[in-house]
């Protein structure tokens, strides 16, 4: 089954110099099967946060569709998204996590409440059961004894654990990471990324944009190159990460090899 069925999605923003528009994705499709672990690829400015961004609500598209689990988000009608009813979008939010690249914290909250505190407030479960599950978390993300910290208390890699473990308690269909590792030292990016080969070893659906090209080789089913606005290749890491047929994609590859 897909998780996630994008299709022909468009997404422009206004030029700062009021220029006219800057069509940032142009007629991109993707989905990903419950259980795939598919990396997005690709230069600054080829359109992967935008992606993201468009997918996980944080933007609204111009045109394409996009469902969860077969429940429609956005209709395309005559070339323009028509978004599903306020009530319907709040249920599909449910399917899927967000870990941002800087963490966003609360920083009033410990550790515990970050990670509780959207089950009991967003989705009105047991309190007591949720504090129980936010405290196994905090153990698979191996900062069980951080629970009374406050983020300021933590490193980056500590931070990054318990966003990890927040999109987690919300008990999502599939996860979204943008950059997970960019605010973080090589030693901290290393501990970020085995927790993604973790869940990645436990069949969590998940779509990482990144930079860091041995990890997507390793843990993605499906790795898909943008530029410009367009997936320009996508497939098996092994044969788009070391046999890549587009031009675009060679020098990038080549690039950040050498």
């Amino acid at each position: 089954m897909n998780i996630l069925e994008i299709n022909n999605i468009r997404k422009s923003f206004d030029n700062f110099d009021g220029s006219g528009k800057l069509e940032v994705l142009k007629d991109i499709s993707l989905s990903v099967k419950e259980g795939e672990v598919v990396s997005i690829l690709g230069p600054s400015g080829s359109g992967k946060s935008t992606l993201l961004r468009c997918a996980t609500l944080l933007e609204t598209m111009d045109g394409g569709s996009l469902s969860y689990c077969g429940e429609a988000v956005a209709k395309d009608v005559n070339g323009v998204s028509v978004y599903s009813p306020k009530s319907e979008i709040k249920k599909i939010k449910s399917y899927f996590g967000l870990v941002f690249q800087n963490f966003n914290l609360f920083p009033h909250f410990t550790v515990l409440k970050n990670v509780a505190d959207a089950p009991i407030s967003v989705q009105k479960r047991d309190k007591a059961e949720v504090y129980k599950e936010a405290r196994a978390l905090l153990e698979q993300m191996a900062i069980a004894d951080k629970e009374n910290f406050y983020p300021s208390q933590l490193s980056g890699g500590q931070q990054q654990r318990v966003a990890i473990a927040r999109a987690l308690a919300l008990k999502p269909q599939m996860l979204f990471f943008d950059e997970p590792t960019s605010a973080l030292d090589p030693e901290l990016t290393q501990e970020i990324l085995k927790v993604i080969r973790q869940l990645a070893s436990q069949k969590m659906t998940m779509v990482i944009v990144t930079h860091e090209i041995e990890f997507a080789r390793n843990v993605s089913d499906r790795v898909i190159f943008m530029e410009n606005g367009y997936i320009v290749e996508e497939g098996d890491p092994k044969d788009v990460i070391d046999n890549p047929k587009n031009d675009r994609v060679k020098a990038f590859l080549q690039k950040i090899k050498n």
